[in-house]
């Protein structure tokens, strides 16, 4: 009998590719931990550092402090705003999912892989908002764009043919909105997730018994002088299971 795609995925280890900021590496490491510790399955986690990633050379400049775009002429919130679109380029084939790392997984990732259907080459949480807030984290610039956070957790079909497109040339060239807003895609191949997997800190209701990953796009106690949010104690939870079970293994 011919198992079902999500049959096939709870035999496998799933690819988590997280984005990587060198002045949030706390959330990072939570971000990691939350997804493994909710995991029925295996997941190999790998971060995305700028410096591990030969293949992308687009120009980073700074512009009073902050880090600056010259292809897009817009800000870079983070370090990762970019290198999520790498993926498909250093995984080829399979199935591998993106996230930032400001994010808390409350859910089995491997029911999110469940979800993958072949005729997508990406699929994701279509979003249909406009930011009010003309700052973010910590003190970052607001960019508005189309397809505002869609690209923030993506489900990547790695060896889908439309993916070839996204080559070296156009991932160090294009601005980064079309690189967001997936332009390299016709829109028929642009797969929808349900907003749990992607459920964004003051867009949403909240709280919701229902949210499999929290994003806290507007920040967390990560952040130095961070004055609170809502989604806070599902951050600190996380982080208190992740520091208990360092402890319990630094024990052993």
């Amino acid at each position: 009998m011919k198992k079902s795609i999500g049959q096939q995925f709870k035999q496998k280890s799933h690819k988590v590719y997280v984005g990587w900021d060198s002045r949030e590496v706390e959330a990072y490491d939570v971000a990691r931990s939350s997804l493994i510790r909710h995991s029925k399955s295996t997941v190999a986690v790998i971060p995305l550092r700028l410096h591990e990633l030969p293949m992308l050379t687009r120009p980073i400049e700074r512009k009073d402090g902050k880090m600056w775009c010259p292809i897009s002429q817009a800000p870079m919130a983070t370090e990762f705003a970019i290198s999520r679109f790498c993926v498909p380029l250093m995984r080829k084939e399979g199935w591998a999912l993106f996230v930032d790392s400001d994010i808390v997984c409350l859910g089995d990732i491997g029911e999110l892989f469940a979800l993958a259907d072949s005729k997508y080459a990406v699929l994701c949480v279509k979003h249909d908002y406009t930011p009010t807030d003309t700052t973010k984290m910590d003190g970052q610039a607001q960019t508005i764009y189309s397809r505002k956070n869609w690209s923030s957790v993506v489900l990547w079909q790695c060896a889908h043919p439309s993916n070839r497109k996204l080559t070296v040339e156009v991932l160090n060239t294009w601005p980064g909105r079309d690189l967001h807003a997936f332009k390299w895609l016709d829109d028929s191949e642009i797969g929808e997730l349900p907003k749990e997997w992607n459920y964004l800190d003051g867009v949403y209701p909240f709280p919701n018994p229902e949210i499999k990953i929290a994003h806290l796009t507007r920040g967390g106690p990560w952040l130095k002088d961070w004055k609170g949010g809502p989604m806070d104690q599902m951050w600190l939870m996380e982080r208190d299971a992740m520091l208990k079970a360092k402890g319990a293994n630094a024990e052993k």
